[in-house]
């Protein structure tokens, strides 16, 4: 459908086509013309989709702090559920992963060799030395953000503190190379670098992804990649950057008995942080973390 200047906007924001994202449809069909890849209009969040999704975001960010503060040795990963169920519902959000193509808790626990998707368990205690993440996603007002810290748990190896050290670092440069008209495989460029100079792996069967609207949107966000290659980032996508970086190889294998726990396949530790984030006109902002 072509729009008149005069119309409404397609984004729902009420204001007429030319004032709003007619430039922005201009510049991504010149592109489109030149062979990029371009997103779609579902990918781009409106002001009121920002506005409930920033609630969500306070929400989710408020949780992860709330577990920065409490956890400790001898403390169980089903403990931290509570924290993070308790909170995100007292404040007036849902947790998005319980009951989600039935996970049954409100957050994700992945602890030493746990890649990703560990289940929080009442009977798991997290030990001196031990590395946790801690994944949360939350929904206000049927929008979501997403975010996930690692933590040490008293004191840990210098190998283990490295590790997570490193892979804030990856999520730091992932974030710092999104420009806007810029491209997606300049994030997994970003990472995959840092991460093979210090010696480590990227996991490639998990990345980041869209968010906002629904819990895992378009588009599929790599971790590994190209600079300059991938689809375009334009104003207004909202996505993950989330790295999971392995100490040893990045190959892994999912709990054949949950069905949801992915492992190292070598046994080795893995990290992993994560942000939500939006594409401006002058940049990012950060949205949950």
């Amino acid at each position: 459908m072509v729009l008149s200047k005069n119309s409404p906007c397609w984004c729902g924001s009420g204001k007429k086509y030319k004032h709003c994202h007619q430039e922005w449809d201009n510049t991504v069909n010149v592109l489109k013309l030149q062979g990029k890849k371009v997103p779609t209009h579902d990918m781009i969040k409106s002001e009121e989709d920002l506005k409930w999704i920033r609630k969500a975001a306070k929400i989710n960010t408020g949780a992860l702090d709330l577990v920065a503060e409490k956890i400790h040795p001898g403390m169980t990963t089903g403990e931290i559920d509570k924290l993070v169920y308790d909170y995100t519902v007292q404040h007036g959000g849902i947790p998005a992963p319980l009951g989600y193509e039935g996970f049954p808790r409100s957050c994700c626990t992945s602890v030493n060799d746990e890649v990703c998707h560990g289940i929080p368990d009442d009977e798991r205690v997290l030990e001196e030395g031990d590395i946790v993440n801690v994944d949360c996603t939350t929904i206000f007002h049927g929008h979501y953000a997403d975010a996930s810290r690692m933590f040490c748990i008293g004191r840990v190896s210098e190998d283990a503190k490295r590790l997570v050290d490193v892979t804030k670092e990856c999520m730091e440069a992932g974030i710092a190379a999104v420009r806007p008209w810029g491209h997606l495989g300049d994030i997994g460029a970003a990472i995959q670098e840092l991460a093979h100079k210090n010696g480590y792996s990227v996991v490639v069967d998990y990345g980041g992804h869209g968010v906002g609207n629904d819990f895992h949107e378009d588009p599929f966000v790599y971790h590994v990649g190209i600079k300059g290659q991938g689809m375009i980032l334009a104003p207004g996508m909202v996505f993950t950057i989330e790295p999971m970086i392995n100490e040893g190889d990045y190959r892994l294998y999912i709990d054949a008995d949950n069905g949801w726990t992915s492992y190292t396949e070598d046994g080795k530790l893995s990290a992993q942080w994560e942000n939500t984030i939006l594409v401006t006109d002058k940049g990012i902002e950060k949205l949950a973390w």
